[in-house]
Formats: C-alpha cells, sequence, structure tokens
C-alpha cells in the first residue's frame, strides 16, 4: 500500500539530486548574469524579530530549555501509551456485506426462503440502493460454504441522497442491525465486502479478531469456544461475536441392536447390507445405449430416506427365508452430528470470531486476554492462538521492531560521516525524538489510534528532522571556523538558518495538509500519516531553533579541524 508512496519518495530525491549537482549550476550559470543580492521578505524579518529573543532566553537558561525538552517526551510517552493500536485504519469502503447464518442442516429452499426477507428488510432503508444475495458454493468453487450460510452485498446510495447525510457508516450499520434483528432464525455478521475477504486470507476466517482454540476432543473444545464467546461478547468494542459452528447437523443413526438380531437369526452384516442398498443405492442391472452403458440404482426415494418411520419399514431379510422391519433389530433416530471438523497444522480447531467497531484492535484484544486468562481455565491439551487483524500488527510491530532501530543507526552512521564527530551527530539526531512529540500529540488531538500508516509516518518524520538539524549545525561550524566562539556561533548560526529550517518544515507540512483532511476512497489510511508528519513537524521545528542551539552551545566541540 505504502510501497508507491516510497518509490516515488526515493526516484524524486535521486532525481534531485543528480540535477542539483548538474542541471542546477548549468542554469544559473547561463540565467544569472548579474550579481544576486539576498533579501529578507516581511514574513522573514517578522519571524526573525520574535525568534530573536526567544532564542536569547532558552539559551540563558539551558537548564529550562533542556528540561522542557525532556518533559515534552515524557508527555509525549505517556500519551502514547493511551494510544490504541490496529494494523490499518479501516477503510470505508461504501457498501455493506451481511452474512447470514442458519442452523446447519438448513435446505438450500429454506435457505433462500429466509433470505428473501433478509433482503426485504435490508431493501426498505431509504440509504440502500439496492441488496443481492448468494447462498452456499458458487459454481465455481474457490469460496466453499455452507448452504445455510448466505452473503448479502448490501449496495448504498451516495450519502448525499440519504435523508441524513450526516449519519455516519456506524450508526447506518446499527440502524441495519435493528431492521434484522426482527427476523428469527438468523445470527448475523455486518462487515464491508474487501476487509470481509482480506480477512478470510490472512486467518480464514471472516472476522478482524479470531481466537483458535486448538485441541483433541470436540466437547471441550466447543464448551471453551463458548465460554470465549461469552466474555467478548462483554468487551467493550467487539461485536457480531459467533463461534464456529462445528455441531448441529441433523443425521439418521441406525445402531443395529445386538440383543433383538440374536433372537431372529439375523448378523450386523444383514443389516449394514440392507442399510447401503436402501439408503447408498445398490446397482440392479445396465442399461445399454449404442456403446454407452448406464448402470441401474436402486434406492429409496429422497422423502422416504429422511423419514425414521419408513426407514424403520425396510425389510430386512432372514436367514430361513422371510423378512422383518429394519425397527426390529436395529435403534433409529435422528441426532445432532458433526457439522464440520476444521484442522490447522494436523490438529482440531474451532474457532470464535468478532469484528471491532469503534475501538481499536489492540486494545480490544488485551481486555479480552485479561479477562480470559482470569476466567477461562483450558482443559489439557487445549491451546488457544489469537489471529486476524491483530496477528497482522503483531507481526507488523516485531518487524517495525527491528527496521526502526537499523534506519536509526544508519542516520546516526551518516550524521557522523557527514560532522565527523560522534558528539555533534547525538546533538542533531535529538531532533529525531523532539519531532515524535509533536506526531504523538497530533494522533491524541484527533484522536487517532497508532497504526501502521503513522508508523510509517513517524518514519519519514525522522528524515526532515534529522535535515533541519543538519542544516543549522553546519551554519554552526562554519561560524566557529570562522574564529566565533562556541555558545556565540550557536546563536548566530540559528539566526542565520531559521529561514531554510522554516521554510523546510512548511512546505513538507503544506504538502501533507490535503491528506490529513481528505474524504475520499482511502483517506483513512492516509490521514494518520500527515497528521504524524504535521503535527511532528511543528514541534520538531520548535525544539530545533531553541533546543538544539541550547545543546550545542552547551556540549557541541569547542573547536573543529581545519577543512
Amino acid at each position: 500500500m505504502f510501497e508507491p508512496m516510497a518509490l516515488t519518495v526515493i526516484i524524486a530525491l535521486v532525481f534531485a539530486f543528480i540535477l542539483s549537482l548538474t542541471f542546477v549550476p548549468a542554469a544559473i550559470a547561463i540565467a544569472l548574469s548579474k550579481r544576486v543580492e539576498e533579501k529578507e521578505s516581511w514574513a522573514v524579518t517578522f519571524l526573525r524579530q520574535r525568534y530573536g529573543p526567544g532564542l536569547d532566553k532558552a539559551m540563558r537558561r539551558p537548564s529550562l530549555t533542556i528540561g522542557v525538552a525532556i518533559g515534552a517526551l515524557a508527555l509525549a510517552a505517556a500519551a502514547f501509551s493511551t494510544l490504541g493500536q490496529e494494523f490499518l485504519p479501516q477503510l470505508d469502503e461504501g457498501n455493506v456485506l451481511v452474512q447470514a447464518v442458519r442452523i446447519p442442516g438448513t435446505s438450500v429452499d429454506q435457505s433462500q426462503a429466509m433470505q428473501f426477507q433478509v433482503e426485504k428488510a435490508l431493501a426498505k432503508a431509504p440509504e440502500v440502493r439496492f441488496a443481492f444475495s448468494r447462498t452456499g458454493t458458487s459454481e465455481i468453487a474457490s469460496d466453499p460454504m455452507p448452504a445455510n450460510a448466505t452473503d448479502t452485498f448490501v449496495i448504498l446510495k451516495p450519502k448525499r441522497e440519504w435523508p441524513d447525510p450526516g449519519l455516519s457508516k456506524e450508526e447506518l450499520v446499527e440502524r441495519l442491525e435493528k431492521r434484522l434483528s426482527s427476523l428469527p432464525g438468523n445470527t448475523y455478521e455486518i462487515t464491508q465486502p474487501i476487509q470481509m475477504r482480506f480477512n478470510e486470507l490472512i486467518a480464514g476466517v471472516r472476522g478482524d479478531i479470531a481466537i483458535k482454540v486448538f485441541g483433541d476432543d470436540f466437547g471441550e473444545m466447543n464448551a471453551t469456544a463458548e465460554r470465549i464467546a461469552a466474555i467478548l461478547r462483554k468487551t467493550r468494542g467487539a461485536a457480531d461475536v459467533r463461534v464456529e459452528q462445528t455441531a448441529g447437523l441433523p443425521m439418521l443413526d441406525i445402531r443395529p441392536n445386538r440383543t433383538a438380531m440374536a433372537r431372529v437369526g439375523v448378523t450386523a452384516g444383514d443389516v449394514q447390507d440392507t442399510v447401503a442398498a436402501a439408503i447408498g443405492g445398490r446397482q440392479a442391472g445396465v442399461i445399454f445405449e449404442g456403446d454407452r452403458r448406464f448402470p441401474v440404482v436402486i434406492r429409496m426415494a429422497e422423502s422416504a430416506r429422511s423419514n425414521p418411520t419408513a426407514v424403520g419399514q425396510v425389510p430386512v431379510p432372514l436367514a430361513g427365508g422371510g423378512f422383518v422391519p429394519l425397527s426390529t433389530v436395529a435403534d433409529i433416530a435422528v441426532v445432532d452430528g458433526p457439522n464440520q471438523i476444521s484442522r490447522e497444522n494436523g490438529k482440531r480447531r474451532v474457532v470464535v470470531q468478532a469484528n471491532v467497531r469503534d475501538r481499536d484492535v489492540a486494545g480490544v484484544v488485551a481486555d479480552a486476554r485479561e479477562a480470559i486468562d482470569d476466567q477461562v481455565k483450558l482443559p489439557a491439551g487445549t491451546y488457544l492462538e489469537w489471529g486476524g487483524q491483530f496477528e497482522n500488527l503483531a507481526s507488523a510491530r516485531d518487524r517495525l521492531a527491528l527496521v526502526v532501530p537499523i534506519c536509526f543507526v544508519v542516520i546516526l552512521l551518516l550524521l557522523y560521516g557527514a560532522l565527523g564527530s560522534v558528539r555533534d551527530a547525538a546533538i542533531v539526531f535529538t531532533g529525531v525524538p523532539l519531532a515524535l512529540v509533536g506526531g504523538v500529540l497530533a494522533l491524541v488531538l484527533r484522536g487517532m489510534p497508532f497504526s501502521i500508516s503513522a508508523a510509517v509516518g513517524f518514519i519519514a518524520l525522522s528524515g526532515i528532522a534529522v535535515l533541519n538539524g543538519l542544516v543549522m549545525v553546519s551554519s554552526i561550524h562554519d561560524l566557529m571556523r570562522a574564529g566565533m566562539d562556541r555558545a556565540l556561533a550557536a546563536h548566530q548560526g540559528a539566526l542565520a538558518r531559521l529561514r531554510p529550517v522554516a521554510m523546510t518544515a512548511l512546505v513538507a507540512s503544506l504538502g501533507f495538509v490535503p491528506m490529513a483532511l481528505g474524504h475520499g476512497a482511502g483517506a483513512e489510511v492516509q490521514k494518520p500519516l500527515a497528521t504524524v508528519v504535521i503535527g511532528g513537524l511543528i514541534s520538531a521545528t520548535l525544539l530545533t531553533l531553541f533546543v538544539l542551539p541550547t545543546l550545542y552551545a552547551r556540549f557541541g566541540r569547542r573547536e573543529l579541524p581545519a577543512r
């Protein structure tokens, strides 16, 4: 998702570097025939008049200035701990998908009859343009589904055509749930088409959160899954909680009665052969049509096969001749059998799944995990695994924990190569944590959780913050080589580089404003990134202009080697 943006930035920077060394000097030599005089605009003059006194106060009280910076870092760390976490912000696809699930064994005809009522209830909503559905498995069986499950695609009207254009997507989903709650026999899971497929590809389930119960005994696994589902239903932010239907499929159970069989002289083989012929069918002949042969299979009619009374009247042959009804030598009943048996890595699995609404995924998982650890005692041989969006979030956090330190080390090495001093490189690098302060506070003010989008913004922000610091320290070095005292050079260098530092922050911030305020498709992913960059640039610029000169005046090198 972020690869095109990253490639665009990298390619633009590479070509800008090449052009700055080739085309720009040549163009200046050709186009500028007269002496150029650098003049400050009224805006820069206005900023300098107010920046100078503030810088004087900051450098006269270095302990207070550095203490404010450390306090800002502590505040940002505390604020970050309150942020929720999610893998990616939830995209608004514009449409809704409602999955309706009925009891196992529901026929296609019955599912369709119940589904028509669901579609009518949804179509009556004034915000809905139309609704259509798919029951069971399609002709191309890339998405196997039982006949008791239906995907309902709800196509919404544009927001400007809604009776209440200010209605949010979450409020609309709540209204649709109220409409569907009056229809008996269905359980619903409301999500979005692409979101549902994305979750299914990630963890094999259609929910944002998946708790996989592994074990050997289905009875214990189902009981554990139901206890976990009860806890999830009480967890704030968890919605559409559902346990995988592993049982409840009606089955015709025929058990031979050995006492009755011994009394009439019938063997178990006789009973099994009779049941196999009546229920499964048996070849009774062949029909020839030219060169083709068609086997003739005889078995009971479908209506009789599903009727225990009719099956009980099937005659079972006796050894000495004659027949007895099947019901006299076998116990026949309709029982609930296993609906499905799922396995993962060779282990039996039952999944509890849920969607997340009005809250971050990590917060819901943290609360649910704590409650499950306290209230659910796992039987011997049973264990849990968490999947879904949370699995992606955990994987991304692990990767960032490796990539971000590597990026910071590379930045420090580049700074050392540019400045020739570990001390000066560390002073410039202080712009990175100072930049993170504004990014974190901006997320808090806008009520956004931490996500991969925000993490990408923090990484991009680090480069801009280091660039501003490097520009300022290079100016300080030039003044010190000219014979100026370190403290005075830090003061004058900061004043001299006010314009480039302010312009760099202003241009970058303005470039991200449309992303921060966007409302179109995909804006949910762009907003955290732009928010982090804008907020971070504000704090990085302010703290770089005041803190970095103060740090250099106190901790920078006293002497510089001659060039």
